[in-house]
This record gives structure tokens, sequence and C-alpha cells, in this order.
């Protein structure tokens, strides 16, 4: 013969235990997933970031089109990696909005060696690295590092007024760029080199 079993379970030290702990279990989990989505969240922001850098590079100004077009530029050299470049990236999206009827914006990807001669003649070392270009082409200043709005829109205004830059100076938080350009030419084992000696 069965046993009748109670239809509710009276509550014991032990049920109240369990129930506190699987409160507790689920909490953590919770909290878990919340981390884990903040964490995904801000890692496709930063995916974005160099997403935007390559759609920016795309709506520039091709280089041969502003050395010849007389309007002032702004040459950025960037890569995706860089993070300085990624931080303004919205910042100068806006400006390039804002400027877009009389200044040129030309984005250089580093990485493209393509550009070798570009980062040669610039001597780009560090990134982001910017040029100012006056309305023929030649440039008149530089400047390399994260720069703050306030300091690119001052430049580009007084780009655009043909004044002097008044923030050329300073040098900002920079990503390293190791040239492609790099190899052993200037070893003193190279024969090229010049401290190099034929011994007869």
């Amino acid at each position: 013969m069965a046993a009748n079993l109670p239809d509710s379970v009276p509550t014991s030290p032990q049920n109240s235990e369990a129930t506190t702990g699987s409160r507790v279990r689920n909490f953590l989990i919770a909290l878990v997933a919340i981390a884990l989505g903040v964490a995904l969240f801000f890692g496709l922001q930063t995916e974005t970031g160099s997403s935007s850098l390559d759609a920016q590079a795309e709506e520039s100004i091709p280089l041969e089109v502003a050395l010849s077009n007389g309007k002032p530029t702004l040459m950025e050299f960037y890569a995706n990696w860089c993070t300085s470049c990624q931080a303004m990236a919205g910042d100068l999206e806006e400006l390039k909005q804002q400027y877009t009827d009389s200044v040129n914006f030309v984005m250089l990807n580093v990485d493209n060696s393509k550009w070798l001669p570009e980062i040669l003649n610039y001597r780009v070392d560090g990134i982001p690295h910017f040029v100012f270009l006056d309305a023929g082409g030649n440039a008149i200043a530089q400047t390399i590092g994260e720069q703050p709005r306030p300091v690119i829109e001052a430049n580009i205004d007084a780009l655009v007024a043909s004044l002097p830059l008044p923030y050329t100076q300073g040098n900002g938080q920079v990503s390293i760029f190791k040239s492609l350009t790099s190899s052993t030419k200037d070893s003193p084992d190279d024969p090229r080199s010049h401290g190099a000696q034929v011994k007869p």
C-alpha cells in the first residue's frame, strides 16, 4: 500500500538553505551574463572602430585629386590596429562633414605599401600622423598622435583661412609604426653600407 504524501512539503531549515543557495547561484549567473554582455558590446565597438576607419578611408578624397583641386588638405596616416586612430575616428568624421566644402580629407593606410613614398616623404614613424597641405599641395605643418577635437578644429580653421596653424608642436599618444622599408642595408655587414671596406 502506497503511503499518502502531504500536498505541501513542510519548510525545514534544510529547504530554506537550498532555496537561498539556489537564489545566490542564479544571481551570480545573472551577473556573469551581464559582464559577458558588456564585454561583447565593447569588443564589437572596437571592431566597429576599425570598420569605421575603412569606411572613412573609402569616402576620403583620393590623394591625386586633393593635390590638384585647389583646396587645402588634411592628410591622415592611419592603421586599423591603431587605437588612437580609432579613438579619433568619430571626431574626424564629424569634422569631415563640417568642412567637406572647404577642405580635402585624405586617409592613407600605413599598412598599404602603395603609400610607401608618402610614408618616407613625410617621415611617418608614429600614427596617427597628420599633414596639413595648403591649397597648392605644399606641406605646411604636421602633427603626430591623438589630438583633442578642439585642437584639430582650430588647425583646420587656420588652414582654411591660410593662417599659421596654432597647434603644430603638440604630440599626443601615438601607435609606433615600423616602416615597411626596414632592411639590413644599414648593417655593417652589408657591402652597400658606408662603413664597408674592400680588402685586397
